[in-house]
């Protein structure tokens, strides 16, 4: 069905319209805010040690929670996909828990299941010198919960797509398993896998909901950026709070850029 020139430039300029009021303004007036009061508060608030400590803290969560959700969306959707069992929609279904629930009903329910004193579990690792809640540990598991579908989402229907010819060439060459993964498998499905780290580092990097559950929002100790940014708010140092965001934004930002070049590079 051919759409009339007139109608697409329509359509066309209602979406830009809708794109340009809901995220470029808002964004663009962060870029602004952040530096009306000028250069030397925003830089003074993004340098100063708790900031520094929230930008580290977060990029270590970032750190620890991708690499792991990368390893454990594969490996799931490796099971989805290539195995057959009983309950295979059950854990289909599981997996896509985080996305269905509110992030601070996740954090409410790790506090629950790690707090010290609540359960069995959160009182033996707490007895074995181990602190979860309240802790840098609590702020990765919750990183973890809530960005762990995206790599498996994305890795699954391009392991559709490719089949499961070219690997069952190899088992009949002689190759084990690992030796058909890393010379078959994983090339086929790189893509996939970048993709879906690229989004989970959105995803880490902007949490705020569970995070905030389970890190008691200690100031300099388990504050991550976007906790930190609500402090300043809260404190009332908007320049410094803008200064924050401003931060957090410039990471999206590259991430999108990433994302985009993956794409790019996919296409040719």
């Amino acid at each position: 069905m051919t759409v009339p020139r007139l109608s697409q430039l329509g359509i066309r300029s209602v979406v830009l319209f809708y794109l340009t009021f809901l995220l470029l303004l808002p964004v663009a007036m962060v870029f602004y805010r952040a530096f009306e009061d000028g250069f030397g508060v925003a830089w003074d608030t993004v340098t100063s040690e708790q900031g520094i400590h929230a930008l580290q803290l977060t990029l270590t969560t970032v750190a620890i929670a991708v690499p792991l959700n990368t390893i454990f969306g594969v490996l799931a959707a490796l099971v989805l996909v290539r195995q057959n069992f009983r309950g295979k929609a059950i854990l289909n279904s599981l997996i896509d828990i985080p996305f269905a629930i509110s992030p601070v009903v996740i954090g409410l329910s790790l506090v629950l299941l790690y707090g010290p004193r609540d359960t069995a579990v959160g009182q033996w690792f707490f007895q074995h010198g181990i602190l979860i809640i309240f802790s840098t540990p609590g702020i990765v598991i919750a990183c973890i919960f809530v960005s762990l579908p995206f790599v498996v989402r994305e890795v699954v229907p391009v392991l559709h797509e490719i089949g499961d010819e070219q690997e069952q060439a190899a088992k009949t060459l002689g190759a084990n398993w690992w030796q058909t993964f890393r010379r078959v498998t994983l090339p086929a499905i790189r893509w996939g896998v970048t993709y879906g780290v690229v989004i989970s580092t959105a995803r880490v990097l902007g949490e705020f909901g569970a995070v905030s559950v389970v890190s008691g929002k200690v100031i300099g100790e388990t504050e991550t950026l976007p906790l930190f940014v609500r402090q300043q708010f809260e404190t009332f140092n908007g320049a410094g709070g803008y200064a924050s965001a401003l931060v957090l934004a410039v990471l999206a930002l590259l991430t999108l850029v990433l994302m985009n070049l993956i794409n790019r590079r996919k296409e040719n």
